[in-house]
């Protein structure tokens, strides 16, 4: 299965999520129910996978955490907030230099539809 494959049947886990639940939760609650949800569906899927960094051949733990790693290829970013910025970009992004990966969701709950909360982010 393709990452854009994967990516598309998460989206949708999610999608009944956020039906179910609606916004307002904390990022916690939809992190361990998407995190069920993918298992139930027959994924591999890591949760607050940590991601250390290497600087000059030294692996740093410094407490970089993935939210849910699925498949060992696609990332999922989840938030709660009023609006997405280019910090949770940049953030996404690291998680997917540091992991060597290609594709990464990017989900805010925090909204009434979640199409709206949705970016799929390629590194």
């Amino acid at each position: 299965m393709t990452e854009n494959e994967l990516a598309n049947r998460v989206i949708g886990l999610a999608i009944d999520i956020h039906k179910a639940l609606g916004p307002g939760l904390l990022e916690s609650a939809y992190k361990e129910c998407l995190f069920y949800k993918i298992k139930q569906a027959g994924y591999f899927v890591e949760k607050e996978k940590a991601m250390p960094l290497v600087f000059e051949e030294v692996k740093l733990d410094i407490s970089y955490r993935i939210d849910l790693l699925v498949e060992k290829k696609l990332v999922i970013e989840l938030k709660t907030v009023v609006a997405l910025t280019d910090v949770h970009l940049a953030q996404t992004l690291t998680y997917l230099k540091l992991a060597k990966l290609k594709l990464g969701l990017l989900i805010n709950f925090n909204v009434p539809l979640l199409k709206d909360g949705i970016r799929r982010v390629i590194n």
